[in-house]
């Protein structure tokens, strides 16, 4: 096991102050933080001393991910470790499935589309599946909301403006994935003048709502405070879709392939499949592909986002990883392991051996370590992810 020296991220949303104060650095920062990369992506590579950790695994991939792992990989490890902090909202966004972004990926390659252009869709041929575990409050638009919901929001919001838009929703529940295509894909296709129009509308009906204290009030809330920070986005407009979720710290958010979201603000624990594509639609300055966007969609409604927790253990459908958190203490926890790991610490202070990790923190454990003892004097937790 040895220390693992992640990459920080200077997005424009990300926070001056979350990170900072849990490493115990200067805070403010002089910059937004947004993330902190612990892996083994070619965008931004962990190092163990003056090596990256792409070559550390490229030296002797049985013994760094284990023979099945690196059989099953190509010798590659397949998740990635982020920190991430947002004062403000990320892009709304979806992630291809592992067959759309292999098609892709050959697609914008055959095309001649450099890796690194702004206008490039496909990064590589993985899918990204994620979850995030919420160190501070967290707020996150994930995943279409169920039809019936979402009508009885448009009930109560009463605008006259949108019901021109909200009438193309059919009455079958068996034709709900075809409504919400339907919806969305106007809205994204609108014209700008007539959507800013739409969006002015909507929010003033919101306006009228932000009192109550239950689901809608918080969804209108959402509504609200995106066309503050994104005047006339097709955010705000897709916020009366999606579910808008609140997360106290420890709860979680599973996303699978085209589920439609954005983080909107908070700390956590990030773990995803080793991939960086992100199919984009709004609430950003980058590039907006939205034909592309449509085709990877998934618009099968998700009644509940939250991911499964038991005894720290986040069982998932994702063969890439694992994520479990742990509270350490003076007893200890004795971590056995037959693949690779990156453990990484989020409160106190832990010993394992020489390797000592204070909050934001991270340590590498190769498959061929032996099984390692964590201990605490003052209690710590530790968010381990492994293949």
């Amino acid at each position: 096991m040895e220390q693992l020296t992640g990459t920080t991220r200077h997005y424009p949303w990300g926070s001056r102050t979350l990170l900072a104060d849990l490493r115990g650095t200067e805070s403010p920062s002089r910059r937004p933080e947004a993330e902190i990369w612990f892996g083994a992506h070619p965008a931004a590579p962990s190092h163990l001393g003056e090596r990256s950790l792409i070559e550390v695994i490229a030296d002797d991939p049985v013994a760094a991910l284990g023979e099945r792992v690196a059989e099953k990989f190509n010798g590659e490890l397949p998740f990635l470790v982020k920190l991430l902090a947002a004062d403000e909202p990320l892009s709304l966004q979806a992630h291809p499935s592992a067959e759309q972004a292999r098609e892709g990926y050959e697609r914008e390659n055959a095309d001649g589309i450099d890796l690194h252009a702004g206008h490039r869709n496909y990064k590589d041929p993985f899918h990204k599946p994620e979850i995030i575990v919420a160190l501070t409050d967290f707020a996150a638009l994930a995943g279409f909301r169920p039809l019936a919901r979402t009508r009885e929001l448009f009930d109560v919001l009463a605008c006259q403006e949108l019901r021109r838009y909200t009438d193309m929703l059919s009455d079958d529940p068996a034709e709900e994935a075809g409504d919400l295509r339907a919806l969305f894909t106007t809205w994204i296709s609108i014209p700008s003048k007539a959507r800013r129009e739409l969006t002015d509308a909507v929010v003033a009906c919101a306006r009228a709502h932000l009192d109550r204290e239950d689901w809608i009030g918080e969804a209108l809330s959402c509504v609200v405070l995106l066309e503050e920070q994104h005047p006339g986005d097709i955010g705000v407009l897709s916020a009366l879709l999606l579910n808008c979720i609140k997360l106290a710290p420890g709860e979680a958010v599973h996303l699978d392939a085209g589920q439609l979201h954005a983080y909107l603000y908070g700390m956590g624990v990030e773990v995803m499949a080793n991939s960086d594509n992100v199919l984009r639609g709004g609430l950003t300055s980058k590039y907006v592909d939205v034909p592309e966007l449509v085709r990877v969609l998934d618009f099968e409604s998700l009644a509940d986002p939250r991911a499964p927790e038991s005894d720290g253990e986040f069982p998932l459908p994702i063969e890439e990883f694992t994520l479990a958190r742990h509270e350490v203490g003076a007893d200890g926890l004795i971590f056995e392991h037959d693949g690779p790991a990156i453990v990484l610490c989020t409160a106190g202070v832990v010993q394992c051996g020489d390797v000592e990790l204070a909050p934001g923190q991270a340590a590498w454990v190769p498959a061929n370590d032996p099984a390692a003892e964590f201990v605490s004097s003052d209690g710590a937790e530790l968010f381990i992810a492994r293949a």
